[in-house]
Parts: structure tokens; C-alpha cells; sequence
């Protein structure tokens, strides 16, 4: 049996962790960083996760190191669900088959074969993910956005004392151990910390599934008087509990959509969809009287109505926790040891005859370590008929963030237990800045001088393209439009990284080599690193050369138009009366749903020039894409710059990339530092707002509730700068009703403007101001629960509309009438407008229409289903400007667009019509992710896309040449293959078959996605949370 270990990634810009996956044929572990961007470049790499059963993550418990993991969990979650599904089709298929064949079952009932096995084969599969304290805090804080049927998970948390390795009858105890592996692990605390091993474990060995009531038996009992004499680890172990059973919620739920129950009116959570039964009838109707409307704050309280008894769907259990218990960060860095077992010796068939066994089974059982009886009676063991064994073959991972953990490390006894070092012939090493010089290292691995050792850190990596398809697509984009598309910032030889390291802390380590993607350590049948699997650097000029003379020459045309005084003065013409021409627009990710080789998730960067920087939406690796598209000065100076984030909803595309960014904000502008107020004091409760606000540099987050009360709850785990936050959380503007946002801050609600009272009118307008707007309105928008678009208006008179997902809506086109620049997602091509209804969002046509509706003078097209992996259809916008639309009725055309009934938001009051559709002057573009537009500029893009449908048309040709060769091929190779002989067990099948068929079917009913595509259960995460 072969198993190796290999380099999957090492720091870059891209991938900024290090992950290493070991394979065994019927296994894969992860081992190493799940950080922002680490599944992206999985996919890069071709690496396929559904043999995945464990995860051990190195290094500290904080967001550098997890960052990826709930997404990484969520799309594990859902390739096994497509598995489900895709086995129930061929098991109905092979059962259609044998039925038409007429073919009877035995008469035992007996069902062998492939169809049997296709059930047993997708019995619910567990992930199990290990690392330090805080890892179920972590992904419990996910609960409000995180919900999945299809694959149970499980944590394992190690603390220093549990990681001390411990001896059993002379057996030194691994802390994991399965068929294929033993692992120890090992937890370090920095020096200046000494031993941090003061908090007990409080994990048995997993979140295995417990009561979940009895969560809510904790939860209700954290007050009670009779808890006051607990000591501090018994209330540990109770809030430890209460995390284990969300996270198993989270992910092993027995709830269901379409269960609902019934409550008064009065109580019911507001927005949500509400039903009746008819006392006549008996049948169940939506309800359409009097609602609880949402007064004071956030969560607070509802004004009464009448009560009646309504249905409502019962909450996931994950939303029934209000809060989580309190932690605090923890220090401590994870090492692995991992040893494969010892090999059996070979099988000696010539001393199994002299022993008098016979030949056969007796013989398999011996050389599977199992004892047998000879002829005469006697027992016969393994080692009497096998040869000499081996000992087991193995590598460690070290983690040293600092040289702080260089001591921790360096006085583990399990460097001198010769039981656990024995065979482990190879150390990875995962090193922060400058911790490779460090002297007392440098000592210690002298001593190691027989160990192969690989390091993997900024250091002594390079900052290579790691998403060698989404790199080449922007080179290519650069030779076409280099206005718009700037070649990816890179170096593929250059150490240490000096976008990101100072020049002098390269160590000398002669021992070292360093990590390379594709790099390999063989563990079986001897150890052996092996650079032939490494993957080159991408070829930036073979994709620079990939552009065709004819593509070329159309993008030189358009270069040329614009450069034509005639064209220069016209579009001078078009664009004298529209403010902020020179504000640019940042499309970073421009995919749906997770992230794909050639589009990121959701991010857009807004910088108006003498004010500052926008962040609107913000998805895994946002910052990855920021600092490969600009040198290190650059994303300083957008960092300094940043006045706001904008989270439009509570799904994970949308905001995973959100902590990276705001700690690395808190460094730049706060260098890291803390400045702790008065005990009991915070930004939201200091005496004198407006001072702290005019003397301190604030980041300000705003979007719905639920996305603050993340934001907090995350900050126990890790202080990534939340103390310098001033977290917003908006209250939707009603335009039928003429009311306008309001913004929470802790227990004040902000109007600005308004007559507020006690100062708050003055602090509500001061917000505004140091934002640097004029003001912010946001809407409900139909898509899931807290979902809303909005519309940032600044002094210039500029005004930014932005969609988010949603399907259109009327009240979003009101508070967007003006705008500047429109950007709207548009997720489907408009043949599949039955899917945009089904999934909640816009397709093409759509989008445009809203931009009409509001009077936008650009629109800007993004968040393209992956379905559309390089360029989305272009039909609908390819030429047109929106005043030639076939629709000569502006104001009928959105209206009919917006007629649908399911819409949540169809109460809304009629759209701002346009009387005169002539008079409509807008331009639309295309978004990429790399791009870089000023609004002024938007006009041009049309010009450049001639050439860009031209470009993909050559390569989509080119790709279906390759996949027809290629299916030639493999047709020829099915033709000179011996036909397969039916099995005689197929005979006995058909009888039993559907019984097959309705068990995998019973697994998908589980999994509630009976009728959903794969990114609903995303949606759902979030509808009641």
C-alpha cells in the first residue's frame, strides 16, 4: 500500500497558510492551514476532497488559520450531497434495467452487486476536524449563517496537557489513531507565556451529537443562582457542552423547512413569513393581516396587535442560541507527529505447509494478522509464516508562528521517546517571519542532521501565482484592455517575499529545503521526498502569446476609437452633467455562491478620491486578491484610506474575507495596538462620542444585526481590532411609508437629520460626515432573511447603488433613483429566469431593468453563477445602450419584470417611473475580477467587447476541440476493451431493487434538498436564522 504526503499550498498571496493532504488510497487527511483561499487553490490543483475524513489544523486558533474552514466544510457538505444524488439516479437507472430485462430476484432475497453497495456507499459520511482551544467556539459563532444536512462534523480540541505524551504498558498513546495512522499532538505555548495549559479540556474526543434541548437547559441555567459556586472548569466544561450541540446542530440536524408551528402573533420574530389555518376549510393560507413592527433597536421590541394564533416555520435550532458562553484568545501553536503503522512481513507460503496449513483462506487470514488452526489442532500465529516487518514510516508538522514557541518546542519529550521518533525520517516545517535565524533552532535541528526538513514560510517561499487559471485569464484581459486589467503582482524566484517580509530575516538553515506545490513525501513502502510531481510556475508568457492576432486586433481598434478626438469629445458630452468620473470602481470577486479556478466570491471596492475607500461586500480571500492585484505600498495606502464595509447579507460569499481585512486595517492604521478603555466602557457606552470619533480612527461596519452580533462574538477568539470598530446595524428604510434607515450603535438609534433628541441628531450627522457620505439608505430586498440592497450617497453628489443578491426590487430602485452607478447582480443568463426565481436572485435583463427604473447613469453587471466560469452571456447588453431598449415603456417594462407573486417584497409601493425613456443615457459593463474602472471609464468598456466575445469564442472552440479528442479517445479505449460479463448476483436484484432505490431517496429527503440545486442550502443557512 503507497501513501504520500503532498504540499497542496505554501504561503503566497493567494494562499497565505500552508496545507499539505495525505493520501492513502481509501483516505486523505488535511493537514496544516485551512486559511482564506486554501480551497480555491485545491480546486486549482485538481485535488478531490470526498475522501477527506480528517482535518488537523496547525498553529494557533485564530482566522489566519481558519479562515477557509466553514467554506471548505460547507462545499465537503455539498459535493456529498451531489454524491447522494447522483447515486440514487444510477441506482433507479440500473434497477430500471434489470426490471425491463425481467429479470426475478433469488429466492433468499439476497441483493449483491453494485446497487446494494451504492447504498452502503453513501451511508451519511463524518468530517472530523482537530486543532486547539476555541476551534468549536469558532465555527459555533457560524450557527446564524451555517446549516447543512448532508455531512456530520465533528471537533477535536487539544490543550497542552492533553498533548503530553503519555505511556501505556511501555506504549507510548497517540492522542489519534485509525487504520492507517497514529498522530500525537503536540501544543506549544510561547515563553513569555509559560504554560498554558491552565485551561482543562473540555472536549471528550469529539462534538459528538448530543441533546440539543439540553443545550437550552444550559443556556436558560447561566444565570441561576445555585451555578454561583461553581469552580472555573465545571463552567468551562457547561458552556463547552452548550458549543458541542450547536455545532452538531449546525451540521446534523433533524430540522426541517417545511415544519410549522404554532404561536401567537405577538411573538413572532419579525420579518418572517407568517401562515393561518382557515377555520373553515382547515387548509393552511398565507396570512395577510396586521403584523409586529419592529420599533426601537435591533431585537428589540414589537409593537402589539391583535393577537391570533398563526403558523410560522420553527426557527433551525442553531438560531435558538442567543449567545455563546464567553472564551478568551488562546496562545498555543498545534505540531503534529503522524507514523503510519508497521508492516506486516511478506508471506512465507513454505513455512505455512511445514506448519500444516492448509492453503486458502487459512492462509489470507494469516497474512492479515489473524491466527489460524493447523491440521493438527495447533494455533498457528502470524509471525510463525511471515517475514521480517518494518517499522512504521513518518513526518512531523511543525507550527511555529514566532520565536516565541522556538523553547516550547525544543524541550517536548517526544523528541527523545524513541517508540514515536523511530521512522519519522521528514519535518515540515511551517515558520513565521524570521523565525527561521533564530539561533536555538538552528541548534536543535543540527542534531537532525539524518531528517529530511522542508520549511514552508514567507521567507523561503516565493510569491508564485497559485491560481495559475484566474492569473491567466487577467494577463490575457491585460493585452486586451491593460487600462482595466493590470498584470497580477508576482515573483516566482524572489525570498523572502518582499511584498510582505523585511529583506533581512532569511535564515541560514543549510538543512532546509524549501516547500513547493506539488512537492511530495513518500511514506510508503520507504520514505522519499520527490520533486518530479512539483508544478511549475505558471507560463505568464505562453498566456500573454494565447491571445489571437484577430483578438488583438479588434482590442487595438477599440483603443483607437477611444483615442479619436470625435469619440473623445463625445463621450465628454455624455458624461459633463455625472459626478465623481474619477471615482474607481474595484471589482475583486465577481462569483456566486463559492469560489471557482477563475472567479472569487463577492467584493467591490469603491475609492473616491479625497474621501476615502469603500468595501462593499467582502468574501473569502478578499484581501488575497487585494494584494495580488496591488504592491505592498498600495494596499497600505487603501487600508489607511478605508471609511466603511458594507455587508449586504449573512451568506457566507459575502463576508467570510471580512476579519482578514479588519485586522489587517487594525495593523496598518493601529499598528496592532489596543487601547483598552476604562473598565465596563466601550466605544458604544464612552461619555463623549463625538470626541472619540473625531480623535480615533474608526472603521465603520454596517449591515444587518445578526452580521454585528458575529462580528463580537468572533472577537473572544482572536482581537483582530472589533474595539476599533464602529459597528452599524441598519434598520431598512420603508419608501411606501416614508421612512427612512436608521442605524443602530449598541443602544442609541440613529437618524441623521432627524430630531433625535439627547444629542443624537448632532452624533447621528457626525457619522455621516466622518464616513465621509451625505447619507445611506438600505432596503429589504427578496433573497434570505436580512438580505438588503443599498444606496451610499456622498457630498459630490455622487451616489453608489448597490444590489447585493436579491431578486428586483421596487423599493431598491426607489432609494437608488439618481444613481450615479448601479452595480446589480445578475447570476443567471435570462434563459434561466425559472432558476433566478428559484434561488432569489437577477438574471441579465433584470438587473438592467432596475438600473432603468432608478435612473442609474452606469450600470455595472457582477456575481455571474459560476455556471459561467470565464465570461457570462453577453447577448443581452453587447451593443445596446438602455434608451434602445425594444420596451418603449420604461416604467410597464419594470413592472412586469417585478410582477412575480412569490416576491416577499411585492407589497412594496410602485417604482419611480421615467417619463422619457429617450432621455436614459446609461452604459453598462462587465465585471471581472481584477478590474479596475473609473466611472468615467465605464463608457469604454463597451468598446472592448467585440474582442472579448471574440477571445472566449476562440477559446471555448479550442476547449470543445480538446474535449471532443479527448472523448474519441476514450471512446476508442471502451471499444478495445473485453466486453464485461454480466455477474450472476445481477440475476438477483431487480426484486430488491427499489427497496435500494428508496433508501438513498430517504437520504436525500434527509438531506431536505429534494428540489434544490446545490447552492440553495446555502440560502437556506440563513432564511431563519
Amino acid at each position: 500500500m503507497r501513501s504520500h504526503v503532498e504540499f497542496l499550498t505554501t504561503p503566497t498571496a493567494d494562499t497565505p497558510g500552508t496545507t499539505l493532504l495525505l493520501h492513502f488510497d481509501k483516505k486523505r487527511y488535511l493537514i496544516g492551514s485551512a486559511a482564506e483561499g486554501t480551497q480555491r487553490a485545491i480546486m486549482q490543483r485538481g485535488a478531490k476532497l470526498t475522501k477527506v475524513s480528517d482535518i488537523f489544523l496547525t498553529g494557533k486558533v485564530e482566522w489566519a488559520n481558519t479562515g477557509g474552514l466553514i467554506g471548505m466544510i460547507l462545499s465537503l457538505a455539498d459535493v456529498v450531497t451531489t454524491q447522494a444524488e447522483d447515486a440514487v439516479r444510477i441506482a433507479k437507472e440500473k434497477a430500471e434495467r434489470l426490471l425491463v430485462r425481467g429479470q426475478k430476484a433469488n429466492d433468499d432475497g439476497h441483493v449483491n452487486g453494485k446497487l446494494g453497495e451504492s447504498v452502503s456507499a453513501f451511508e451519511k459520511p463524518t468530517l472530523t476536524v482537530h486543532g486547539g482551544r476555541n476551534l468549536t467556539h469558532t465555527l459555533a459563532t457560524a450557527r446564524r449563517f451555517v446549516f447543512r444536512k448532508g455531512m456530520a462534523v465533528e471537533l477535536d480540541e487539544f490543550e497542552g496537557r492533553d498533548t503530553q505524551a503519555t505511556s501505556r504498558d511501555g506504549e507510548w498513546e497517540p492522542t489519534f489513531a485509525d487504520e492507517n495512522v497514529k498522530v500525537w499532538a503536540i501544543a506549544i505555548s510561547p515563553s513569555d507565556l509559560g504554560s498554558d495549559t491552565s485551561h482543562t479540556s473540555m472536549t471528550s474526543n469529539s462534538t459528538r451529537r448530543g441533546s440539543f434541548n439540553r443545550t437550552h437547559e444550559l443556556q436558560a441555567d447561566e444565570s441561576s443562582p445555585e451555578r454561583s459556586g461553581e469552580s472555573v472548569d465545571t463552567e468551562r466544561g457547561r458552556g463547552n457542552l452548550m458549543r458541542k450541540a450547536v455545532v452538531s446542530e449546525m451540521f446534523n440536524s433533524e430540522w426541517r423547512l417545511d415544519h410549522l408551528v404554532e404561536m401567537p402573533l405577538s411573538e413572532v420574530d419579525m420579518p418572517a413569513a407568517i401562515f393561518i389555518r382557515d377555520s373553515e376549510t382547515g387548509k393552511i393560507r398565507e396570512y395577510s393581516g396586521p403584523v409586529p413592527q419592529e420599533t426601537k433597536s435591533p431585537g428589540g421590541p414589537k409593537d402589539l396587535v391583535n393577537d391570533v394564533n398563526v403558523l410560522v416555520r420553527q426557527p433551525w435550532p442553531g438560531a435558538l442560541i442567543r449567545e455563546l458562553p464567553p472564551t478568551s484568545p488562546s496562545r498555543e501553536a498545534l505540531s503534529y507527529i503522524v507514523k503510519t503503522h508497521p508492516q506486516r512481513g511478506r508471506f512465507l507460503p513454505d513455512r505455512a505447509k511445514v506448519l500444516g496449513v492448509e492453503q486458502g483462506p487459512k492462509w489470507a487470514n494469516l497474512a492479515m494478522g489473524i491466527c489460524v488452526e493447523a491440521v493438527d489442532g495447533s494455533t498457528i500465529t502470524p509471525e510463525m509464516v511471515l517475514g521480517e516487518g518494518s517499522e512504521g514510516t513518518g513526518f512531523a508538522v511543525i507550527d511555529l508562528p514566532t520565536e516565541d514557541y522556538v523553547d516550547g518546542l525544543i524541550k517536548r519529550r517526544e523528541w527523545n521517546i524513541e517508540t514515536i521518533m523511530n521512522g519519522v525520517d521528514a519535518i515540515v516545517w511551517i515558520l513565521g517571519p524570521g523565525v527561521g535565524k533564530d539561533e536555538r533552532l538552528n541548534r536543535f535541528l543540527s542534531g537532525m542532521s539524518h531528517i529530511n526538513h522542508i520549511v514552508s514560510s514567507l521567507d523561503h517561499c516565493p510569491n508564485y501565482l497559485a491560481l495559475d487559471s484566474s492569473a491567466s485569464v487577467t494577463i490575457q484581459l491585460s493585452r486586451l484592455d491593460p487600462l482595466r486589467f493590470r498584470l497580477p503582482i508576482y515573483d516566482n524566484a524572489k525570498v523572502p517575499q518582499v511584498e510582505t517580509s523585511t529583506p533581512d530575516t532569511k535564515g541560514e538553515l543549510p538543512l532546509f529545503k524549501a516547500a513547493e506545490r506539488g512537492k511530495r513525501i513518500q511514506l510508503q513502502p520507504r520514505l522519499e521526498v520527490q520533486d518530479k510531481f512539483v508544478v511549475p510556475p505558471l507560463n505568464t508568457a505562453k498566456a500573454w502569446k494565447s491571445v489571437s492576432p484577430e483578438v488583438e486586433r479588434l482590442a487595438r481598434d477599440a483603443e483607437n476609437e477611444l483615442q479619436n478626438e470625435r469619440t473623445k469629445q463625445e463621450i465628454a458630452r455624455q458624461q459633463k452633467d455625472i459626478p465623481g468620473t474619477d471615482v474607481e470602481i474595484i471589482t475583486l470577486g465577481t462569483g456566486s455562491s463559492l469560489p471557482s479556478k477563475y472567479r472569487n466570491v463577492s467584493a467591490t471596492l469603491v475609492r473616491v478620491p479625497g474621501v476615502g475607500s469603500y468595501l462593499f461586500d467582502c468574501g473569502e480571500n478578499t484581501l488575497g486578491q487585494l494584494r495580488r492585484m496591488f504592491r505592498a505600498g498600495e494596499v497600505s495606502e487603501i487600508l489607511r484610506d478605508l471609511k466603511a464595509i458594507w455587508i449586504s447579507h449573512l451568506h457566507a460569499d459575502h463576508h467570510l474575507g471580512i476579519t482578514s481585512v479588519i485586522k489587517a486595517w487594525h495593523e496598518e492604521v493601529w499598528d496592532g495596538r489596543k487601547h483598552p478603555r476604562p473598565q465596563g466602557e466601550s466605544i458604544g457606552q464612552a461619555r463623549d462620542y463625538l470626541k472619540v470619533l473625531q480623535e480615533e480612527k474608526r472603521l465603520f461596519i454596517l449591515s444587518e444585526y445578526a452580521m454585528i452580533k458575529w462580528l463580537k462574538e468572533y472577537a473572544s477568539v482572536e482581537d483582530y481590532g472589533f474595539d476599533k470598530l464602529v459597528p452599524l446595524a441598519i434598520l431598512s428604510a420603508k419608501p411606501s411609508m416614508g421612512v427612512s434607515s436608521k442605524m443602530g450603535w449598541g443602544d442609541m438609534l440613529l437618524t441623521p437629520g432627524s430630531e433625535a433628541g439627547e444629542g443624537l441628531e448632532e452624533l447621528g450627522t457626525a457619522l455621516m460626515s466622518i464616513m465621509g457620505v451625505s447619507d445611506v439608505q438600505a432596503v429589504d430586498v427578496d433573497h434570505c432573511r436580512g438580505s438588503k440592497a443599498v444606496s451610499f450617497t456622498f457630498p459630490s453628489g455622487f451616489k453608489f447603488s448597490y444590489s447585493g443578491d436579491c431578486r428586483p426590487s421596487k423599493d431598491f430602485a426607489t432609494i437608488g433613483r439618481g444613481s450615479t452607478v448601479l452595480l446589480h447582480e445578475a447570476t443567471f443568463d435570462d434563459e434561466l429566469q425559472g432558476d433566478a426565481k428559484a434561488k432569489k436572485h437577477s438574471t441579465t435583463s433584470e438587473a438592467l431593468g432596475v438600473g432603468v427604473a432608478m435612473g442609474a447613469r452606469r450600470v455595472i453587471l457582477t456575481h455571474f453563477s459560476q455556471r459561467y466560469q470565464k465570461i457570462p452571456i453577453m447577448d443581452a447588453v453587447e451593443g445596446q445602450e438602455l434608451e434602445t431598449s425594444a420596451h418603449s415603456e420604461v416604467g410597464t417594462t419594470i413592472d412586469a419584470i417585478m410582477s412575480d407573486p412569490n416576491l416577499d417584497v411585492s407589497r412594496q409601493t410602485s417604482i419611480v417611473e421615467i417619463k422619457d425613456p429617450a432621455s436614459v443615457d446609461v452604459k453598462i459593463g462587465i465585471a471581472f475580477d481584477f478590474m479596475r474602472v473609473k466611472v468615467g471609464e465605464i463608457i469604454h468598456l463597451e468598446k472592448f467587447t467585440p474582442a472579448l466575445i471574440k477571445h472566449y469564442e476562440q477559446h471555448e472552440e479550442a476547449c470543445g476541440k480538446f474535449r471532443r479528442e479527448r472523448g474519441e479517445t476514450q471512446a476508442d479505449n471502451q471499444r478495445t476493451k473485453k466486453p464485461r460479463q454480466e455477474p450472476k448476483a445481477r440475476k438477483a436484484k431487480a426484486k430488491h431493487g427499489k427497496n435500494h432505490v428508496d433508501r438513498l431517496e430517504g437520504y436525500i429527503k434527509e438531506l431536505g434538498r429534494e428540489d434544490e440545486s446545490q447552492d440553495k442550502g446555502r440560502d437556506a443557512a440563513v432564511a431563519y436564522g
